[in-house]
């Protein structure tokens, strides 16, 4: 695995990690508390971004940014595929202080089974002018609510329900 330099290393130089989860170093612990480091490198814009229980977020791809996401509070189903592609997407629960990365080109969406609050770091300028021309909508998951389901949520892709969601 990747160290959290390395990670951002290889974004900086547009080599785009296989891996979705960011590594982070150890926090710097001392008698006032801690001190997390998420990045290490450049980026153009911050954003904290609050969503609903059974929201979805993206749905679409960037056609030349990219963005770490780092989790608060709550939990992320992230699901991401390369561009084009037809077959289901690929999918990781992400929890409260873990960090995923989502490079330009890779169709993206975020369900929030729960209340939720991350930052995104963007390569881009991030006002709603400059993401918009930088985004294409794309259907890749569609979430229903269910009270009889564990998670309280179905996600589906192309009309086929995701099985472990």
């Amino acid at each position: 695995m990747l160290s959290n330099r390395e990670f951002s290393k290889q974004v900086d130089e547009l080599r785009y990690p296989e891996q979705v989860i960011v590594p982070l170093d150890p926090p710097f612990v001392n008698g006032n508390g801690e001190i997390q480091n998420i990045l290490l490198e450049r980026f153009t814009s911050a954003a904290i971004i609050r969503s609903v229980p059974g929201a979805i977020r993206a749905n679409h791809y960037h056609k030349t940014d990219w963005h770490y996401s780092y989790l608060v509070s709550g939990e992320i189903w992230y699901f991401w595929r390369p561009l084009g592609a037809k077959s289901p997407p690929e999918a990781v629960r992400v929890k409260a202080g873990q960090m995923f990365f989502t490079p330009p080109l890779v169709e993206h969406a975020m369900v929030f089974p729960t209340e939720s609050v991350f930052l995104t770091l963007a390569k881009n300028i991030r006002d709603t002018a400059h993401h918009e021309e930088d985004v294409i909508r794309v259907p890749l998951v569609e979430v229903k609510a269910n009270p009889n389901h564990p998670a309280r949520y179905q996600v589906f892709s192309g009309g086929v329900e995701l099985s472990g969601w």
